[in-house]
């Protein structure tokens, strides 16, 4: 009797362990990355970056441009045929030492600010950025689907040259609305720089290339997801 009650037991427990798997496991197959911007073509993308600061911005800053360059990391990856590598700078200088920061975001074709819509539910961006060794802080800012900002703490700038960044979506950040009327995906407002109030503030620059995102593509589509966005009015 025992042995017949422990080979049941081990029965159920094998019966688990196969199926479970089968209903409870995502596909890998729906996680993909996506390139936000790689910043060679200016011109080839719905946004153009901007940059704005805050108050005591030294005369004639900040300044922004696209500047030829790439991470050493980078340059096995590139098609030699490809156009001249570029990336985005800023350079920026306070009149006094204190609670400065800068903030870098998209404007659309008419110089409107402009939020990059993600694609699915994201785990994590991805991104290179040069630091000139201040200490200054890096985040990043996105719009969750309950419409409010948050943010993404990225790094302290205190390192020279090219360092890779990978920033994790927290769980807990909402990314698709429960409501139909509601917004469908994550966006991304931009990245704000902070500088450390007895850091230096005359002269700092900062570069920004291969901004980037991983995502479940699949995680927001469902059983009728196509009724959705069913328009009333245009069906006979």
């Amino acid at each position: 009797m025992k042995h017949r009650v422990l080979f049941n037991m081990a029965l159920v427990l094998l019966m688990l362990c196969v199926c479970l798997p089968m209903v409870a496991q995502p596909s890998s197959k729906a996680v993909e990355t996506f390139i936000i911007d790689d910043f060679d073509s200016p011109d080839g993308r719905d946004w153009k970056w901007n940059v704005n600061a805050s108050r005591f911005i030294a005369e004639n800053f900040p300044k922004s441009a696209y500047v030829a360059g790439i991470p050493n990391s980078l340059k096995p990856f590139r098609d030699a045929n490809a156009p001249e590598a570029k990336v985005f700078g800023v350079q920026v200088a306070f009149d006094r030492k204190g609670d400065n920061w800068f903030e870098i975001y998209p404007t659309d074709a008419n110089g409107e600010i402009y939020e990059i819509p993600m694609k699915g539910i994201v785990s994590q961006f991805d991104f290179w950025v040069w630091g000139a060794n201040y200490r200054y802080t890096l985040e990043m800012l996105v719009r969750d689907s309950d419409g409010c900002v948050r943010i993404l703490p990225c790094c302290r700038t205190t390192f020279n040259g090219w360092k890779n960044i990978v920033v994790n979506v927290p769980g807990s950040i909402p990314q698709q609305s429960r409501l139909r009327s509601g917004p469908k995906t994550l966006t991304l407002v931009g990245f704000r720089v902070r500088t450390d109030p007895a850091e230096f503030v005359d002269d700092f620059a900062i570069y920004f290339d291969q901004l980037k995102y991983t995502t479940n593509t699949l995680n927001n589509i469902f059983d009728g997801y196509d009724l959705k966005s069913i328009d009333f009015d245009s069906v006979k």
